[in-house]
């Protein structure tokens, strides 16, 4: 059975009560294995009016649906976004953390700042944190003007579908993110971006089991593949990677899997050869 269009009955019920500019916020690409993880925003007041016909949860729409209407959506809101968090810096930060940056970035373009914010989903990711990352507390992001969010912020468990805002939204993050997949997958051909969006599809889990992860993986997942990636040593690379192992501790015999996963661990993926 067809579930029932999305509406703008939450929103106006919150407009009602005087609040303010919203900003409807929803993600894609967080469950992917590469590619950037990516955050739609549309900004709406109480005078909006109905969402465009056809907006519905992304997922539900077809690629060509979800591409027509991308300029109606455009030109239905009062200002609309798209932010990125690439597969570093979810390596860098953590998921969660790269989610806020990629919503932050977001908000960050648009012409007015929202007095409240309508989340997909049921955790608020988005609140402004005294620390970005999870694994370094000193992430060097830059960017200080980035919009940081100190309003309110509602959740709501699958928002997309009830909301025409978040659903908008997340239109918006879909079409862009799979945009940059295809193009991404004339680079990386071996893992059928254009195809799976960067999700854990046969083809793609495969091709990373052949041919490990590309440098746009996240490669601080458990990728089938990933291991053998970071220790593969040619035969030159045999002799530095010795006398490093002696420098570390290992012992001067040719290394083994298990060793060179040692050294990798205690080296570093940016020291590692190889990596």
């Amino acid at each position: 059975m067809t579930p029932p269009p999305p509406t703008l009955r939450l929103e106006r019920e919150a407009w009602r009560c005087g609040a303010g500019l919203l900003a409807a916020i929803d993600e894609v690409g967080r469950g992917a294995l590469a590619g950037p993880v990516s955050v739609g925003v549309v900004l709406l007041s109480a005078e909006t009016k109905p969402a465009p016909y056809g907006v519905a949860d992304s997922k539900l729409l077809t690629p060509a649906a979800r591409q027509a209407l991308v300029p109606r959506i455009r030109r239905w809101a009062l200002d609309c976004a798209v932010g990125h968090a690439s597969a570093a810096e979810i390596d860098q930060i953590g998921i969660i953390a790269a989610l806020r940056l990629a919503a932050e970035r977001a908000v960050s373009q648009l012409a007015h700042r929202p007095d409240w914010v309508l989340l997909d989903g049921n955790h608020d990711y988005l609140s402004a944190r005294d620390e970005l990352a999870l694994f370094d507390p000193r992430p060097d992001i830059g960017e200080p003007g980035r919009w940081r969010c100190r309003v309110p912020v509602r959740t709501l468990i699958k928002g997309d579908m009830k909301c025409s805002s978040i659903a908008a939204a997340s239109v918006l993050a879909k079409t862009e993110r799979d945009g940059m997949l295809v193009t991404l997958a004339e680079q990386y051909p071996h893992y059928g971006f254009d195809e799976n969006k960067a999700y854990a599809s046969p083809r793609h889990l495969a091709a990373l089991s052949e041919h490990g992860p590309s440098e746009i993986h996240r490669r601080s997942w458990n990728l089938p593949g990933a291991l053998r990636a970071a220790t593969a040593v040619s035969d030159n690379d045999q002799m530095l990677m010795d006398e490093i192992a002696d420098a570390v501790g290992l012992d001067g015999d040719p290394l083994s899997e298990r060793e060179l996963a040692e050294l990798a661990r205690r080296v570093g993926p940016d020291q590692a050869v190889g990596a």
